[in-house]
């Protein structure tokens, strides 16, 4: 049976599935409108996100907003959530276990959503779909996954960190209306080419 997004929230909010509920204030589940066409999926929460239970609230998140206002979008259009939903002590990255013990809130997630694309956020979401790759090599290129389109970017923080990323996480994000308009498109021709259900007469 299907999760619903309030379901999933609130299974992450008592989640003990591994050892960051410990150190956390808050699970930190995700936010965004229920019915978006596009998900975006960072890799942890970090202070400001643990202390109000919200993904990218703190400066990555100011600098998301932005960069979706540059697409045409708002946060309200979107859905926002983590690959891993509890912040690691420290901020240090996610551990292996960990991503795994979320692994299961993110695909009762996506299954609710049912996005035409998800944007991954830093090679830790990235790697969910590009198990191997390196960002440096393929952010910016959409690939169809089934029924949705994978966009690997660089995380919001690490263009605030190394100036020299800011203006291709500008880049590939300027990108971004175009890939939703042709995955509108393909959904739009998948649903075509389905054949009706026929009922066949027994007499």
């Amino acid at each position: 049976m299907n999760l619903t997004l309030d379901e999933v929230a609130a299974q992450v909010r008592a989640c003990t599935r591994c050892e960051l509920y410990r150190s956390r204030t808050n699970g930190v589940p995700g936010n965004g409108n229920p019915q978006a066409e596009i998900m975006f999926i960072g890799e942890a929460p970090g202070w400001h996100e643990d202390k109000q239970g919200v993904p990218f609230v703190g400066a990555a998140g100011q600098f998301l907003n932005e960069m979706l206002a540059s697409a045409g979008l708002t946060r309200d259009e979107v859905f926002v959530t983590n690959i891993v939903k509890s912040r690691p002590p420290g901020n240090r990255d996610p551990l292996p276990d960990e991503i795994a013990a979320c692994s299961h809130y993110l695909d009762a997630q996506i299954a609710a959503i049912q996005p035409k694309v998800i944007v991954t956020l830093g090679r830790f979401s990235m790697a969910r779909w590009f198990p191997g790759e390196r960002i440096s090599r393929i952010h910016g290129q959409a690939r169809r996954f089934g029924s949705f389109v994978v966009v690997p970017m660089y995380h919001p923080a690490a263009a605030l960190h190394q100036a020299s990323l800011r203006e291709t996480v500008e880049a590939d994000m300027a990108k971004l209306p175009r890939i939703i308009d042709e995955a509108r498109q393909n959904s739009a021709n998948d649903e075509e080419a389905t054949p009706p259900i026929v009922q066949t007469r027994l007499f």
